[in-house]
């Protein structure tokens, strides 16, 4: 176990039951979610992702996609 997991239980451990319960499920569900992504991915045949890139091309000929800045716009300095 890592140092820095250690702490992290550490002060897990400080907290009341049910919030050590809640943060338990929801590190116990990441964990399902990313081996169940980690199958997916694994999973997927060259011509699956071929397909899925050529969709995308599609799309973003077809002016169907926006900019990631659009969605998520740079941060500003406070400089």
């Amino acid at each position: 176990m890592t140092q820095r997991l250690q702490r992290a239980l550490a002060e897990i451990e400080k907290l009341p039951e049910e919030t050590q319960d809640a943060v338990a499920e929801r590190i116990l569900a990441d964990l399902a979610d990313d081996r169940a992504w980690t199958e997916r991915f694994e999973a997927t045949s060259a011509a699956q992702w071929d397909r899925l890139a050529a969709l995308a091309h599609q799309e973003i000929a077809a002016g169907e996609t926006v900019q990631l800045e659009e969605v998520f716009p740079p941060k500003v300095s406070d400089d």
